[in-house]
C-alpha cells in the first residue's frame, strides 16, 4: 500500500483475497493459490472470519512498529488489512470493554512462527494497555518470562532452529481499567527424552549450549564444566552451533530476563548447578561385572564425574553410586534389593536425568508465576495465550508417544475449536434474529473418544498394560489394542481381527495406524510402554532428597524415607489426559481467539512457498472445514452504517447523504440493486450476504461507480481549477495595469520635474553670473579707487616726510627684513621638528646663510630636551642599566673589538642563583656583602696556560673567587688592591687584574681570566672600584701587556690563528717570559 494511500475497509485495495471466506470458487486449490499470491507480497495474515492465518516468512518484516501498533489500536477488525495486531487489538477490547474473559490459541507445527505470534500478541497488549512504573513493571516481567523459558524449553530442530518442545498456556491477569496485574503459566508434556537423546540434526535445549558458551571462566570452574561440546555425551555435535544464534549473548539476555523476572542471585546460582549436574550425568559410564552367583552387575567406569557430581549436589558419593547400582522394591513389609546390569544402570542414568531437568523445568515455571502473579485479590479479567505443539506427523513411522500424545491434544484443540465456532455462529444468528440452519461437518469426538475413552481408550489400554503384572512389552500393547479397537473405523493394524486391513501392506508389524481428522498418522509402538510408565528407581529419589542442594531436594519430595508412598505414581499418559481435561474446560469459559501458523517451506528460507507442505498443513489444520463451516450459511456479514457508507454512491437516493435509519437506507440500496433476496438477510444491527459473489458484484459496481464519481470529480476540479485560474490572471493584468499606469504617470512627472529643474537652475546660474559680473566689477573700482588713493597718499606723505626717514631708512628695512626672515624660520621649523626619538639624526635643512649658527644651537638644544624628556621616562634601575651602558661605551667603544656584541646584551650580573641553589648554600652564608657579579669564568694557570672553572663574585668591597663545585672560597682580594685591568683589542674574553705590589692577595700574582661577559664585568669592575676607592681603574687596552706571576714577568701577546677549537681562544705559556693567546 502506498504511503498516503488510506485503507478505510478489508475490501480496499486486496492483494488476492484477505478473507477466505469470500475465496471463489472454494477448493484446495485456490486456497493455496491465494495464500501463495499474498505471501509473494509479504501479506502473511489471512482471515477466515475471525481466524488470522499466519505464515512464517523467515525474516523480519517491517509491519510490527509502534506506528503499527498505532493504527490497528481501537480499529474495527475488518476495518484494515489482516493482522495479528487486529486479532490483540479485537480480543483486549472485548476484554476490556465487555468484561468477557479471552483466550488466543496458537497452533501450527514446528517452525510455523507459533512461538513469535505469541510474542507479537502479548508485545501488542503490552504497548496498548495502561502506562505507570508499577503497571510496566508487570508488562517487563511478563514479556521477560519468555526468554527464560525458551532457554529451558526450546531447541533446536530439523524444522526449526527455536522450536518449543513444551506447551504453554498463559492467563494474563487485567484489571478493570484494562492494566495488567500479573499472569499464571502453565506447562505441559516437556519433551524431556530429547535431554538424553537428540534425533540427527538437532541440539539439546538451548540452555545447555548457552551455559558453556556464555558462562565465564570463573563460573564454569565453580560449576566444573568446560567449554568444549564433546566433552559431554549429552550434546549432540552435528549441530552444536546454529548460523545465526549467539549463544554467548543469548546466555547473558537470560540471565538478565531472571534478575528482572525476580529470580535471588543464589535461585539462579541453584538452577545453573542443576543444568550443570544434568550434563555431567550423561559422562558417567558403567562396565560389566559378575558376580559368584552368577547375576550379572554394573559398576562405575571412571568415578572422578561421579565425584564432581556429589560436590555439586552434596550428595554422599557412596550413596549415589549404590542407587546407579542396585534397585531396591518394597511390598507390604518386605525389601528386596536388586543388582542392576549396564543396560539397567545407563536406564536408571537416563530417567535420572530426565526427570531432575523435568522437575528443575516445572519449578521454574512455579518460581515465574510467583514472581508475576497478581499481588491484589480484586475482581480479574483474563486474557489466556495457548502457544502448544503443533499436528505432528513424521515419515518413516517416527511417530512415537510424543507426537501420539501431541495429536491428541491438537484433536482435543480441533473438537473445541469445531464446537466453539459453531456455537459462536448459532449466537450471532439468534442475536440478529436469523433464522438457524443446521451446518453438516465433521465431528472429530469420535476420535478423541477412541483415545481418551476411560473404558477402551487407547490410553486407558496403555495405563492398563502398563499396570499388569506380568511381563509387559511394546508387543503385549498392540495385541491388546488389536482386541480392542479392531472394529474402530478410524484405527489400523496389521494384526487386526478386521478382514479390510489384512491386505495392507503399508503397515509394518510393531505400528498402528490412527485416522486423525487432519489425516492418517502411523505410529511405532515401541516405546510406548516405557515412555508412559516414565519409572524413576526409588533408591535415586531417595538419593536426591539426601542432596545437600535445597534446590535439587525441593525436587524429589517422593524420596523423604517419612513420606514413603507405595502407590504407583500416575503415568505420562494419565497426567497428560488430566491437563488436557483442566486445559478445555479452562478454555471453554472464554471467549476464543485462533491463530493458526503454517510453515511454507522446510529449509527455513525466505520468498520459498511449498505447495505441497502448505496444503499438508491446511488439512491437519482443518482450513478448508472451518471455511466451509464458516460460509455455511452466510458468508459476510456488516453492520448497516459501515455498509451503507460502503455502498451509497451506487443508489441516487441514499447519494451522497442519506437521511434517515441505516437500515432503511441499505433496504433501498439493495432493492435499487435487484439483488436477489434469497441472497441476502436483515440482522437486527447486520446485514447478511449469503454468497461471496453477491458481495464481490457490490464491489464491482462500487468500484466502477467510484471511477465515474472520479472522472465527475476530476472535471468540476478542472473547471473549478481553470475559472480559478482565470479569475486569478484577471485579477492580476487589473493589479500590473494599475501599477503600470502608476508607473507611467511617476516617470512622466518625474521627466517634466527634472526638466523645470533644468531650466530652473540655468536661469538662476544666468542671473547669478550676472550679479557676480557686476560685483566684480564694483570691486575692482573700488580695489582701483583704494590703490591709486594709496599711491596717492604714500607720495604725499614721503614728500612731506622724506627728509625725516633719508638718514635711518636703511637700517630699519634691513631690520624689518631680518624680522621677517626669522619669525618665518621658526613658523616653519614649527612644522618640519623631527621625531622625539633620540637616535632619530634627521633634522631640516638650513634655510639662510646668516642662521647656521642659530640652526646648529637649536639642533643641539633640541636634541637635549628630548634626551631629557626620554630619560625622565626611566626607572631607577633602568638608568643603571643605561648609566653602566654609557660607562662600557666610553670604556671600550672603538678599543676592543667585542665591544659592538654587548651592547644588545642586557648586563645581569647575577648569572648564577646562588641563593637558590642549594649546592651553593655554603658560599652564600660565607658572604655577607651585596653580590653585584655571580659568573663562571675560566682561570688561566700560571705554569702552563691551562684554564680552570672558577665562580667569579665581585662586591662591593672584595672580588673571590670560589670552586665551581664545592662552592669552597680559594681567593679574596679586597678592591683597594686592584691597580689596573688588562685586556687585548681583539675578539676574545681574556682579561688581567693587577694586583698592588706587596699586598696580600698579591703573593701568587695577578690573575688571568677568560669570560663571556668580560665588558660587563669589565664595566661592573671599575664603577664599583670608583664608588669605592673614589679613584679610576686604569683599563688598559693592547695586545701585549705585561702580568706579574709570583716573581716573574710574563708578557701576554696575543696572535691571529685558526684553532683546533673551532672559534674558542686558546692559552699556552712559551716560556718563563712569553704567555701566547690565539684568537681565531
Amino acid at each position: 500500500m502506498a504511503k498516503m494511500e488510506v485503507k478505510t475497509s478489508l475490501l480496499d485495495n486486496m492483494i488476492g483475497v484477505g478473507d477466505m471466506v469470500l475465496l471463489e470458487p472454494l477448493n484446495e486449490e485456490t486456497f493455496i493459490n491465494n495464500l501463495k499470491k499474498r505471501f509473494d507480497h509479504n501479506e502473511i495474515y489471512t482471515y477466515i472470519g475471525s481466524v488470522v492465518v499466519s505464515v512464517n516468512p523467515y525474516r523480519s518484516l517491517p509491519i510490527y512498529s509502534p506506528e503499527k501498533v498505532e493504527d490497528y489500536r481501537n480499529r474495527n477488525f475488518y476495518e484494515l488489512s489482516p493482522h495479528i495486531f487486529a486479532l490483540s487489538d479485537e480480543a483486549y477490547r472485548s476484554l476490556r470493554d465487555q468484561d468477557k474473559d479471552q483466550c488466543i490459541l496458537i497452533t501450527g507445527e514446528s517452525g510455523a512462527g507459533k512461538t513469535e505470534a505469541s510474542k507479537l500478541v502479548m508485545s501488542y497488549v503490552a504497548a496498548v494497555c495502561g502506562k505507570g512504573a508499577e503497571v510496566n513493571q508487570v508488562k517487563e516481567q511478563l514479556l521477560q518470562s519468555n526468554p527464560v523459558l525458551e532457554a529451558f524449553g526450546n531447541a533446536k530442530t530439523v524444522r526449526n532452529d527455536n522450536s518449543s518442545r513444551f506447551g504453554k498456556y498463559m492467563d494474563i491477569e487485567f484489571d478493570f481499567k484494562g492494566d495488567p496485574l500479573g499472569g499464571v503459566i502453565s506447562n505441559y508434556l516437556l519433551e524431556k527424552s530429547r535431554v538424553v537423546k537428540q534425533p540427527r540434526g538437532e541440539r539439546n535445549f538451548h540452555v545447555f549450549y548457552q551455559l558453556l558458551s556464555g558462562a565465564s571462566e570463573e563460573l564454569l570452574s565453580k560449576l566444573k564444566l568446560e567449554r568444549d561440546f564433546s566433552r559431554y555425551n549429552y550434546l549432540s555435535l552435528d549441530s552444536a552451533r546454529v548460523n545465526g544464534v549467539d549463544d554467548a549473548a543469548n546466555f547473558r539476555t537470560v540471565r538478565n530476563a531472571m534478575q528482572i523476572v525476580g529470580f535471588m542471585d543464589h535461585e539462579a546460582e541453584s538452577v545453573l548447578e542443576v543444568v550443570a549436574a544434568v550434563l555431567k550425568l550423561g559422562n558417567i559410564e558403567f562396565k560389566p561385572e559378575s558376580r559368584v552367583n552368577g547375576l550379572d552387575e554394573s559398576k562405575i567406569k571412571d568415578k572422578n564425574e561421579l565425584k564432581e557430581i556429589c560436590e555439586l549436589t552434596g550428595i554422599d558419593q557412596s550413596v549415589l553410586e549404590r542407587a546407579f547400582s542396585f534397585r531396591t522394591v518394597e511390598a507390604k513389609q518386605e525389601k528386596v534389593s536388586t543388582t542392576l546390569n549396564v543396560a539397567q544402570a545407563y536406564y536408571a542414568r537416563d530417567a535420572l536425568a530426565k526427570n531432575l531437568y523435568s522437575r528443575l523445568f516445572s519449578w521454574l515455571v512455579n518460581r515465574i508465576n510467583e514472581s508475576i502473579k497478581a499481588q491484589t485479590k480484586v475482581r480479574k479479567k483474563v486474557m489466556g495465550v495457548l502457544d502448544i505443539y503443533g499436528f505432528e506427523i513424521f515419515e518413516n513411522a517416527d511417530n512415537s508417544f510424543e507426537q501420539f500424545i501431541i495429536n491428541y491434544c491438537n484433536e482435543k484443540l480441533q473438537q473445541i475449536f469445531i464446537e466453539l465456532t459453531l456455537k459462536e455462529e448459532q449466537e450471532e444468528y439468534i442475536r440478529e434474529d436469523i433464522e438457524w440452519t443446521h451446518i453438516d461437518y465433521f465431528n472429530n469426538a469420535i476420535i478423541c473418544d477412541l483415545i481418551e475413552n476411560n473404558t477402551n481408550g487407547i490410553l486407558a489400554m496403555l495405563d492398563e498394560e502398563c499396570l499388569r503384572p506380568g511381563t509387559v512389552t511394546d508387543e503385549t500393547f498392540l495385541e491388546k489394542l488389536n482386541q480392542v479397537c479392531a472394529t474402530h473405523q478410524h484405527f489400523e493394524s496389521r494384526m487386526s481381527k478386521c478382514s479390510r486391513f489384512l491386505n495392507d501392506t503399508s503397515l509394518p508389524h510393531s505400528c498402528f495406524r490412527i485416522q486423525h481428522y487432519a489425516g492418517k498418522v502411523l505410529y511405532q509402538v515401541e516405546g510406548f510402554v516405557d515412555k508412559n510408565n516414565d519409572l524413576l528407581y526409588r533408591d535415586l529419589s531417595q538419593a536426591m532428597w539426601k542432596a545437600g542442594h535445597t534446590l535439587i531436594k525441593s525436587l524429589f519430595p517422593e524420596g523423604n524415607p517419612a513420606k514413603i508412598n507405595l502407590k504407583r505414581p500416575p503415568t505420562a499418559g494419565s497426567q497428560f489426559k488430566a491437563s488436557v481435561a483442566t486445559l478445555m474446560k479452562n478454555l471453554q469459559t472464554k471467549n476464543p481467539n485462533y491463530i493458526r501458523c503454517i510453515k511454507p517451506n522446510d529449509k527455513k528460507a525466505a520468498h520459498i512457498f511449498n505447495e505441497a507442505l502448505v496444503c499438508h498443513q491446511i488439512r491437519y489444520l482443518g482450513l478448508l472445514e472451518n471455511v466451509r463451516v464458516r460460509r455455511a450459511g452466510y458468508a459476510f456479514r456488516q453492520a448497516y452504517e459501515p455498509c451503507l457508507e460502503r455502498y451509497k454512491m451506487l443508489c441516487k437516493q441514499t447519494w451522497p447523504h442519506w437521511k434517515g435509519p441505516a437500515r432503511a437506507g441499505v433496504e433501498v440500496l439493495f432493492n435499487e440493486l435487484e439483488i436477489p433476496v434469497e441472497e441476502y438477510s436483515f440482522g437486527r444491527s447486520k446485514i447478511f450476504i449469503r454468497n461471496p459473489r453477491t458481495l464481490f458484484k457490490l464491489e464491482d459496481l462500487r468500484k466502477q461507480r467510484l471511477e465515474d464519481l472520479a472522472t465527475l470529480i476530476q472535471k468540476i476540479y478542472r473547471g473549478w481549477k481553470c475559472r480559478t485560474h482565470f479569475l486569478l490572471m484577471r485579477k492580476s493584468q487589473i493589479v500590473i495595469a494599475a501599477w503600470y499606469r502608476r508607473y507611467a504617470q511617476q516617470k512622466r512627472y518625474r521627466q517634466i520635474k527634472s526638466s523645470a529643474l533644468v531650466i530652473q537652475s540655468y536661469i538662476r546660474g544666468w542671473k547669478a553670473r550676472k550679479i557676480l559680473r557686476e560685483l566684480k566689477h564694483q570691486k575692482r573700482c573700488e580695489e582701483a579707487a583704494t590703490t591709486i588713493a594709496a599711491y596717492w597718499h604714500g607720495t604725499q606723505v614721503r614728500r612731506e616726510y622724506r627728509k625725516f626717514f633719508r638718514a635711518n631708512a636703511g637700517k630699519k628695512i634691513y631690520e624689518f627684513t631680518i624680522q621677517r626672515i626669522v619669525q618665518k624660520y621658526f613658523l616653519e621649523m614649527k612644522t618640519k621638528m623631527p621625531s622625539l626619538s633620540p637616535i632619530d639624526k634627521n633634522w631640516p635643512s638650513r634655510p639662510y646663510l646668516f642662521l647656521d649658527s642659530t640652526h646648529k644651537e637649536l639642533k643641539r638644544i633640541f636634541h637635549l630636551w628630548r634626551c631629557k624628556k626620554y630619560r625622565d621616562q626611566f626607572t631607577d634601575q633602568k638608568k643603571l642599566i643605561y648609566e653602566e651602558k654609557l660607562e662600557a661605551s666610553e670604556l671600550f667603544k672603538d678599543k676592543k673589538a667585542l665591544y659592538p656584541s654587548s651592547v644588545g646584551q642586557p648586563f645581569q650580573g647575577a648569572y648564577l642563583e646562588i641563593s637558590k641553589n642549594p649546592k651553593y648554600k655554603k658560599l652564600k652564608d660565607a658572604i655577607e656583602e651585596k653580590i653585584i657579579i655571580a659568573e663562571v669564568v675560566n682561570k688561566i694557570n700560571r705554569a702552563n696556560g691551562k684554564s680552570t672553572s672558577r665562580i667569579f663574585l665581585l662586591t662591593n668591597n672584595n672580588l673571590l673567587l670560589a670552586d665551581q663545585k664545592s662552592g669552597q672560597i680559594k681567593s679574596e682580594v679586597p678592591l683597594v688592591d686592584v691597580t689596573k685591568v688588562s685586556m687585548s683589542s681583539q675578539n676574545d674574553g681574556f682579561f688581567a687584574i693587577h694586583l698592588k705590589e706587596g699586598s696580600e692577595a698579591a703573593s701568587k700574582g695577578d690573575f688571568l681570566f677568560s669570560s663571556d661577559h668580560l665588558i660587563e664585568m669589565a664595566t661592573k669592575l671599575y664603577r664599583t672600584t670608583l664608588s669605592q676607592t673614589k679613584q679610576k681603574l686604569n683599563i688598559e687596552i693592547s695586545d701585549e701587556f705585561l702580568v706579574q706571576f709570583r716573581q716573574d714577568k710574563v708578557c701576554v701577546k696575543f696572535i691571529q690563528g685558526s684553532q683546533k677549537n673551532g672559534s674558542v681562544p686558546t692559552c699556552k705559556r712559551k716560556n718563563n717570559r712569553l704567555l701566547e693567546v690565539a684568537v681565531p
